[in-house]
């Protein structure tokens, strides 16, 4: 665990904000350091006397960190406002621990100024206690003292009777009133360290709040890493596995996590995260793996998003292919299957909510590192955080004393708490292509930027696939800014290449798991009169058009029948697959070659839930980049009319005389994409063409 320092309070900027803003600065500073609190963890507060919109009069208001808000880049609308005498009438109304959760209830009738942002579970622990400005924050540090053994003890060791300490109590109105009766007896303490849960610190300013805080922190990792230096104990036990190479790494990871998204599924799509960090190797691959595991983590932000323990993957099943892989994988998902629903009726209460998908959320690869599997990539992403938490939690606890998870039944009353289950519930319904993966060749093309965009819209993750490295870094970079840099990814491939197309596909296995669309979009344009056609024209016409289309459809095939969930691939043909332009007999053949193999697609992929269906396009000119070469000229050319007039002169042609457009691509691409739109068609063709008589399909 570093010991750099915490990042700095600047006076001057700080100078020129009011008490909200200041708490809002305060907040951001300390949410931009995973050591002090991981994402969505914690909470901070400030009682601000305000002007009541009602009465006119000075208020006291409690200002802190609304329901599932992340203090590190949350804005002034994140925090909730309740008036504080409201807030401590509440006492009168409680009945006690086995009716805590009912004050929740209560907390929207202290809503100040009608502000719509829900109070969390811990408001009653800021407003309880008498300081003007309070933290509770998620230290890893802390969390490894507060997880020992001999906590207790070790917490006054640490901080020499500056720092006071609380048992375990699940968040909520009780732990609110045990905390502000423990400084109410000891008035000079600086802070309380709750047992497996955090620290809890003040101050009578932000700035010496927030100073309070770090500091407390910072004497919690002096203390461990001087304990470390004088024990010299081994970490996790020792080193029990080398890591793999990163080819060995790689290509293994290739087979693996195909199979072992698709077994995840369980009715729903997933996304993967995949983290081989030096502290999570160093705990794969240590002797301690397996009992450290089996406690399960701690502090109960870390198992709300990684459940209560992760799953080991045995090392000896990274040399199993194929059929074999898959048993071994199936046997050992279903083992935690049944553990974790053997937890649920041990735990389950009466008003307990059902049981939610018994699948592993953390995955353990000894030699590799660590997977976490999620509905959305974000969400996987940030259980992967949260468990390197644990991990750190882990190596400094069992360094000192030894590490101690929460009871069982403690860990399930947070997982199925009431009050979580409720916020689950208001989530919004999720998009139609959340959890899906989209690879769009010739991605960084106006028609693939445009289908990469539709898919992003809907929820789905995008792999950009393009040739050329710096359009493709460039799109993928403003996606990103539009959309989330969780949601996209870029790699160079060359379609004409077996061994590009490969590592294109073995990326997107490592970056999401796998892929359930495959956009085939990447193109070229030539003409020329047939006599004119050299053979190095049409083969490499063949080469991007025809054995690109081809080795991309193969390797999604491969990866979509390993994952066993279906899939949709969409071959971006042309209306030149249909019937012939003049002098584009390279150009003609190929295409019709896509269409055709996109049949063959469909007939092989038709047993496996594998759809396959063309869209075809016809004269998009604005975005294209396509029309930035000779193309543009050679149809010019062979259509007797001037380069600058052919948009006009294709829609003349037309039927419908409209121009077509990449987001009209776009359109029919996603809704070959969308199993609700058209899981019923396959091996179908959709001219986007504004109308040509001699293209339609019949």
């Amino acid at each position: 665990m570093s010991t750099l320092n915490f990042p700095s309070w600047n006076d001057s900027h700080a100078a020129t904000l009011g008490e909200p803003e200041l708490l809002l600065y305060r907040s951001n500073l300390l949410g931009s350091d995973l050591r002090i609190t991981n994402y969505g963890g914690g909470n901070t507060s400030a009682k601000i006397w305000q002007t009541d919109p009602l009465s006119g009069e000075q208020v006291e208001v409690l200002w802190v960190k609304g329901s599932g808000g992340d203090v590190g880049s949350m804005k002034l609308d994140g925090f909730a406002t309740l008036y504080m005498d409201k807030l401590r009438a509440l006492k009168k109304l409680y009945r006690g621990l086995a009716h805590e959760d009912e004050m929740v209830g209560y907390l929207p009738h202290c809503t100040f100024n009608l502000n719509n942002r829900a109070a969390s579970i811990d408001t009653p622990l800021h407003s309880g206690l008498p300081f003007a400005h309070v933290d509770h924050m998620h230290p890893d540090a802390v969390i490894a003292i507060a997880a020992m053994e001999n906590s207790e003890r070790i917490t006054q060791e640490v901080y020499g009777g500056q720092v006071g300490w609380l048992p375990w109590l699940r968040p909520g109105y009780e732990l609110g009133l045990r905390l502000a009766e423990h400084v109410a007896r000891n008035p000079d303490l600086r802070g309380i360290v709750l047992a497996g849960h955090g620290l809890f610190s003040w101050g009578d300013t932000s700035k010496s709040c927030y100073e309070n805080t770090v500091d407390l922190i910072a004497r919690a990792q002096s203390w461990l890493s001087q304990q470390r230096q004088e024990k010299q104990a081994q970490v996790f036990g020792g080193n029990r596995f080398d890591s793999l190479s990163s080819a060995d790494r790689d290509e293994t990871l290739a087979r693996l996590l195909p199979v072992l998204r698709g077994l995840a599924h369980q009715g729903r799509a997933k996304l993967l995260h995949l983290n081989t960090s030096a502290e999570v190797l160093e705990f794969v691959n240590s002797a301690d793996l397996e009992p450290l595991a089996a406690l399960g983590t701690s502090c109960p932000d870390h198992f709300l998003r990684t459940k209560i323990r992760p799953l080991v993957v045995p090392e000896a099943l990274y040399r199993l292919d194929g059929a074999e892989l898959k048993m071994a994988l199936e046997q050992l998902l279903a083992d935690y299957r049944a553990d974790y629903t053997a937890y649920y009726e041990r735990c389950k209460r009466p008003t307990s909510p059902a049981l939610r998908d018994p699948n592993p959320v953390v995955v353990l690869l000894p030699r590799i590192g660590m997977v976490t599997i999620a509905l959305d990539k974000a969400t996987a992403r940030i259980a992967g955080e949260f468990y390197v938490n644990a991990i750190n939690v882990m190596r400094e606890a069992n360094a000192v004393d030894r590490y101690v998870g929460l009871p069982e039944q403690e860990c399930f009353d947070i997982e199925y708490w009431l009050l979580e289950e409720a916020k689950l519930q208001r989530a919004p319904k999720p998009k139609p292509l959340v959890g899906k993966v989209a690879l769009v060749t010739g991605g960084a093309g106006g028609i693939g930027q445009a289908i990469a965009r539709r898919m992003l819209v809907e929820g789905a993750c995008v792999v950009l696939a393009d040739i050329d490295q710096t359009a493709l870094e460039e799109t993928a970079a403003t996606l990103a800014k539009s959309f989330s840099s969780d949601a996209v990814r870029g790699v160079r491939c060359d379609v004409t290449s077996e061994a590009s197309v490969q590592a294109a596909f073995a990326q997107a296995a490592r970056e999401f798991g796998g892929v359930d669309i495959l956009v085939s979009n990447a193109g070229i344009a030539s003409a020329a009169p047939l006599e004119d056609t050299s053979l190095a024209l049409w083969q490499r016409n063949q080469d991007i058009l025809a054995t690109g289309y081809f080795l991309v459809g193969r390797e999604a095939f491969r990866q979509m029948k390993a994952q066993a969930t279906g899939g949709a691939i969409i071959v971006v043909a042309s209306k030149n697959g249909m019937v012939a332009s003049n002098q584009a007999t390279a150009y003609c053949a190929a295409k019709a070659a896509e269409i055709q193999l996109s049949r063959s697609f469909a007939l092989e992929g038709a047993p496996l839930g594998i759809r396959s269906n063309v869209v075809n396009p016809d004269a998009v000119i604005r975005g294209s980049k396509i029309w930035t070469g000779k193309w543009s000229e050679e149809r010019a050319a062979a259509n007797k009319v001037e380069e600058g007039d052919l948009e006009a002169f294709y829609r003349e042609r037309s039927m419908l005389k409209r121009s077509v457009f990449p987001e009209d691509i776009a359109e029919a691409a996603y809704f070959f994409a969308a199993e609700h739109l058209s899981a019923k068609c396959t091996g179908n063709i959709v001219n986007v063409d504004a109308g040509n008589l001699a293209a339609f399909t019949r």
